[in-house]
């Protein structure tokens, strides 16, 4: 009897050590910056009480999320452009626990812009070199936060073109959307990053970037890239570490442009979200 009543004590004791270890920081939790957005904006997502890294799924895709401070992680989830409005659901797994949070995407019934390309310009097409190189920059996925606080604009200029416009060239289907914002400014007006970051890309009209122009992406970690078009002169090259406010380059005309301007675009695992989200204390 004294033996069976050991082997009770010493079960009863291994499965209460056991509980800590299972939960880890407590209950599994999900939670999102808001409960619907726009096309073309962004849910910021946290999660608590993860053993591991959790694992988060929207619109059929798995999202890599990054570790914070005090076991929480986190991840800015974007809402494509062209989604289907309506309601989805976020779901994280951390093993066999599981968290549900209904959203929904709201449409953003901008109008069609139409735009008209003379001359040169009018036949220009990407070449490989500029959307392999393009392609692979924006989808960077560094862990390390690389910016802290609110972005800056990147140059003084009115904004002549908003994100997210169905866009029709030279009287064709409107089959694209602007993927930025644009400034116009006047050629060699200066261009400053508006948050810290590597860069990750580094392109020029010489090296065929015939549609993009003169190219710069910046990497500000954890899936947050952002794109500068139609430089006329880059002043940075590939690798190097860029603060806030320093300067990047010059506004030009290069590429499929019809005035000086800067085409500033922001991406979320190499999906276009709109940049001056990005101006607001609270999206980071």
């Amino acid at each position: 009897m004294k033996h069976l009543a050991f082997l009770t004590s010493l079960s009863l004791l291994l499965s209460l050590l056991a509980i800590p270890a299972f939960a880890g920081e407590g209950a599994l939790k999900l939670t999102l910056s808001q409960t619907e957005c726009t096309q073309g904006e962004f849910f910021i997502v946290e999660a608590k009480g993860a053993q591991d890294e959790p694992t988060l799924f929207f619109m059929e895709r798995k999202w890599q999320m990054f570790p914070e401070k005090e076991g929480r992680w986190i991840a800015m989830v974007p809402a494509e452009n062209l989604s289907t409005p309506g309601g989805y659901a976020f779901l994280l797994q951390d093993g066999e626990r599981e968290q549900r949070r209904e959203v929904r995407v709201k449409a953003s019934s901008l109008p069609v812009q139409y735009i008209t390309l003379r001359g040169s310009k009018a036949g220009l097409h990407a070449t490989e070199t500029e959307k392999t190189r393009v392609r692979a920059a924006l989808h960077s996925l560094t862990t390390e936060k690389l910016n802290r606080g609110p972005f800056t604009l990147p140059c003084n200029g009115a904004v002549t073109s908003i994100f997210g416009r169905k866009r029709s060239y030279n009287g064709g289907p409107a089959t694209s959307y602007h993927k930025g914002v644009d400034f116009g400014a006047p050629s060699g007006t200066p261009i400053l990053a508006p948050a810290s970051g590597a860069v990750v890309l580094a392109g020029t009209v010489e090296e065929g970037f015939v549609v993009h122009g003169n190219t710069v992406i910046l990497d500000h970690g954890r899936g947050l890239t952002s794109v500068y078009l139609h430089m006329s002169a880059i002043t940075v090259k590939e690798g190097d570490l860029v603060q806030q406010g320093e300067e990047i380059g010059r506004v030009g005309h290069t590429g499929i442009s019809t005035a000086p301007h800067l085409h500033w675009g922001a991406y979320l695992y190499g999906i276009s979200v709109n940049p001056l989200l990005l101006l607001k204390e609270s999206a980071l």
